[in-house]
């Protein structure tokens, strides 16, 4: 299988006029429907009031979105490079490789760490899943899943359990057990179930919600133990690529991404509907500040971005004239001060979130860095990468 998506055309019967066209989702007291593109205007028109037409409700949306602009402009009273003029800077530093895992058979896709700050769950193009000891470098368990481009998997809170899914479009969840020899898929429970290919998936607070992202269009939170959809999440108008939590502490928010052919949507919602949006240059992933105030997105424009949600705008750029390959994973460390992004020059830079300055570039893997993430006590990271292999580093908190 190639490495590249395609925008495919979706061809049906128009649920309006029923003839058979090009279709676009349309969204209708929260029920999606299939219209074709000459419905979709006769819909958009719907409701007018004398006078009005199309033109003039476009005209009167740019005057609002002026006027938000100019509201937004308000906020934007100094920068972040001023502000952090007083703090002391980073020197350079290297966080040596401590752990090398090997295992798996083709591209590593993803991967999370458990709450013990020990095990890691990964997933591949060789269509396994694989958890390990991180210290000692063991496989604890494998699973085989029915489908190969596993591109998400997750741990849950308590450490019991693990989900994952793929090209299969669904989110199965495997519990885990002491009995390395027992056979993990005779209990598989699928809990999600998607019309399209599974990109991202991860626990609530507890094992009981899972939240997914998929190249259907949408998000969705499902109740794992009765597989029921509890809550879905309309609004991208394409693959959702990534999301993620916020910190416990600032509620029941989340950030998702979608790249398009020109720029990305970011959508924060609170587990509801979306309050925030924001257009991000061909977004690959995005992960949440510690904070919850704040998240950082990696991008095929070879630069990291950090957005500010109190301010409600782009607050720094992290980028390098000689870095000229796409950001394919960001994390930050446990204090905030650090941003991890890996590339697809094979590399992991390390930036200063505050002075916007690369304290360290890290080398080791041999392929596209795919994934990246801290432990949760911000001792350590770990990578994984196209060349088959996670590898675990120091990490400064």
């Amino acid at each position: 299988m190639c490495d590249q998506t395609f925008l495919v055309n979706v061809f049906g019967s128009c649920d309006k006029c029923f003839k058979q066209r090009a279709l676009r989702p349309v969204f209708k007291k929260s029920q999606q429907l299939s219209y074709c593109s000459t419905c979709a205007e006769i819909m958009a028109t719907d409701g007018l009031h004398e006078n009005e037409t199309l033109a003039s409700l476009k005209s009167e949306a740019e005057s609002l979105k002026g006027k938000l602009e100019e509201e937004r402009a308000k906020l934007h009273d100094v920068e972040l490079h001023q502000v952090a003029e007083r703090v002391e800077a980073l020197g350079q530093f290297v966080m040596k490789t401590r752990r090398t895992l090997k295992g798996h058979g083709n591209k590593v896709l993803c991967m999370d760490w458990c709450k013990d700050k020990r095990r890691i769950v990964s997933s591949s193009q060789d269509g396994k899943v694989i958890v390990w000891d991180s210290f000692t470098t063991n496989k604890e368990h494998a699973v085989t899943m029915p489908c190969t481009w596993v591109m998400a998997c997750a741990y849950a809170p308590s450490g019991c359990a693990i989900a994952c899914g793929g090209l299969d479009n669904k989110c199965s969840v495997y519990p885990l057990t002491f009995d390395k020899n027992e056979n993990m898929a005779a209990k598989k429970k699928s809990v999600a179930m998607h019309t399209n290919y599974l990109s991202a998936c991860s626990f609530t607070n507890s094992d009981m919600q899972i939240l997914t992202a998929s190249g259907d269009g949408t998000c969705a939170l499902w109740d794992v133990e009765s597989g029921q959809l509890l809550q879905s999440f309309h609004g991208h108008g394409a693959d959702v690529l990534c999301l993620d939590l916020a910190p416990s502490e600032t509620g029941n928010t989340f950030v998702s991404g979608v790249k398009t052919q020109r720029k990305s949507l970011g959508a924060l919602c609170p587990l509801g509907r979306p309050v925030a949006a924001c257009f991000l240059p061909k977004l690959s992933l995005c992960r949440y500040y510690p904070s919850g105030d704040a998240f950082a997105s990696g991008s095929d424009d070879a630069t990291c971005r950090l957005y500010d949600l109190r301010a409600d705008r782009e607050v720094a750029i992290y980028s390098k004239e000689s870095i000229i390959f796409g950001a394919s994973s960001v994390d930050f460390s446990l204090s905030g001060r650090l941003l991890f992004a890996g590339y697809n020059d094979y590399t992991i830079n390390v930036w200063d979130v505050l002075k916007g300055a690369r304290v360290s570039i890290l080398f080791g893997h041999e392929n596209r860095v795919s994934t990246l993430r801290v432990s949760p006590d911000g001792t350590a990271f770990c990578s994984g990468s196209w060349d088959h292999t996670l590898r675990v580093r120091e990490s400064w908190a």
